[in-house]
């Protein structure tokens, strides 16, 4: 019972993703039992669908994520949509029919990216470096050697490319030439998630989660604290039972960001001073939010979707038709949601209700990158390297 303990203890300061810690907790939990606690994912049920979904096209882009964790997402433009794969190749291929318009093989192993930034596709690596290619042609800009790998996307503003590393370290470095302008270091805690969550900007603030319920806000212009709020309060008696994770992408709009991680409910904080303007302590995502004029949505840990009230935190509606199958953050598409799950099928749900009304396949992997929606358009990017566009009818 002990090792056992100890092992999950040892494996959680490494584990890339809260569905792997979680899958580790139960196998743990039924060695020691004798049982199987883990519920297994919902079996799809036949659809009739309301709304029509058609793959226009797909792609493939190399090895995809190569059977590892990482952070590599679809990124698109008015013309143009980019994709990276885990052994180093990126891809430009055209948004609206897929063709491959240029391909470069960095010789790297990729990790987080490519995000979009002007003339610039920045891309992270798993040994710590910050990559820039010129959009136009794949031609490497410049390359930033960080402290640790990076699996947070970069996020741009003011000419400043903000970005965390896995050691809990932020910086910002110039956006034309990759010369560091500041590094922020924080104290990692001996037992963490090593979560896929990005810092956001909002205006002169850059904003980020981190263990023991907390959110910080810095300096865009030089990295300094302008003020620290405690979101989420730790609770139980084990180091396990206590650890809270902030980890789910910060979402800002207008002058409050909401945030939510592992064990850390939801919460609503002011952008002015930190001040916590609501808590929801019985959901929780380590993935992210997604948000209209009123409402928030989210997958939560047990692959269940929530719609919260946006002033208060009230729940309004559950979907558990797709328990388990571990799906993306759900993405806006006028009125309706749509996520990725497990095997590799795109589902689309009512916003008013959480009703599934309509299911695409685009492959038999994971689906892990949150869909982006484009000129109402679903562009997905699968585990296994596939690249797919998507319209409803």
């Amino acid at each position: 019972m002990r090792l056992l303990l100890l092992l999950l203890c040892a494996a959680l300061a490494g584990c890339a993703e809260f569905g792997a810690f979680k899958e580790l907790a139960n196998s743990v939990q039924s060695l020691v039992s004798g049982t199987d606690n883990a519920d297994p994912p919902n079996e799809l049920k036949p659809l009739e669908p309301a709304v029509k979904m058609t793959v226009l096209w797909t792609a493939t882009v190399g090895d995809g994520y190569d059977g590892q964790v990482v952070n590599l997402v679809p990124a698109v433009t008015e013309e143009r949509i980019f994709a990276a794969e885990r052994n180093g190749e990126v891809q430009a291929r055209g948004r609206l029919k897929g063709e491959l318009l240029w391909s470069v093989d960095t010789d790297l192993e990729l990790s987080a990216g490519p995000v979009v930034a002007g003339d610039r596709l920045l891309l992270g690596t798993s040994d710590g470096e910050l990559l820039a290619l010129n959009v136009a042609d794949g031609a490497q800009l410049w390359k930033t050697e960080l402290s640790s790998e990076l699996l947070a996307l970069p996020r741009v503003a003011k000419d400043s490319v903000v970005v965390r590393t896995t050691d809990g370290r932020l910086s910002a470095v110039d956006q034309k030439t990759g010369r560091l302008r500041w590094s922020y270091e924080r104290s990692v805690p001996p037992l963490l998630v090593r979560g896929l969550g990005s810092p956001a900007i909002a205006g002169d603030l850059v904003l980020d989660g981190f263990g023991g319920g907390k959110l910080i806000a810095l300096s865009l212009a030089d990295g300094k604290t302008v003020w620290e709020a405690t979101v989420a309060i730790p609770h139980g008696r084990s180091e396990v039972e206590r650890l809270v994770e902030m980890d789910a992408d910060p979402l800002v709009k207008g002058d409050t960001v909401y945030v939510s991680g592992y064990q850390g409910g939801v919460a609503a904080v002011s952008l002015k001073d930190g001040e916590v303007l609501w808590r929801q302590e019985h959901v929780s995502t380590s993935h992210g939010l997604a948000a209209d004029r009123r409402s928030l949505f989210l997958s939560d840990a047990n692959s269940d979707l929530w719609q919260l009230d946006m002033g208060n935190g009230a729940d309004l509606w559950k979907q558990s038709d797709l328990h388990m199958r571990r799906l993306t953050v759900p993405a806006l598409i006028k009125d309706r949601l749509v996520v990725g799950d497990l095997e590799g099928y795109v589902h689309l749900l009512a916003k008013e209700d959480g009703s599934l009304v309509g299911r695409v396949r685009v492959g038999s992997e994971p689906i892990r990158a949150t869909p982006v929606v484009f000129d109402d358009i679903i562009y997905v990017y699968t585990g296994g390297g596939i690249l797919a566009a998507i319209a409803l009818e």
